[in-house]
């Protein structure tokens, strides 16, 4: 399994108990596919950069770390694509700790 952080924008317009509902499925989805939750955090609203002629103003990010095998990524961003509430996923590796001391060393 690998580690990764996903960012995740869901829609400015849900009030606070829809949005730990929205988050929880999200979470859901990740168990399903035998991932593991290490940490959430709710970053906020925050508004787009780019706004010319769009109909989202701003979002309410929140930032998910997990494990999650790595041919599993995919389906996850699948499922999620298909979710209304969830405006935009976006998952980065993480590497793991010795391939970080390689990169500082190298």
């Amino acid at each position: 399994m690998n580690t990764y952080e996903g960012m995740f924008i869901f829609q400015d317009a849900l009030k606070d108990d829809a949005l730990e509902a929205s988050v929880k499925d999200v979470r859901e989805e990740i168990e399903k596919l035998g991932g593991t939750i290490e940490n959430t955090a709710r970053i906020g609203r925050r508004p787009f950069a780019r706004l010319q002629g769009k109909r989202h103003k701003a979002g309410q990010y929140v930032v998910m770390n997990f494990l999650l095998d790595a041919d599993r990524v995919s389906t996850l961003l699948a499922r999620l694509r298909m979710k209304e509430e969830v405006f935009r996923a976006q998952i980065i590796r993480q590497p793991a700790p010795e391939e970080a001391v390689a990169e500082q060393k190298g």
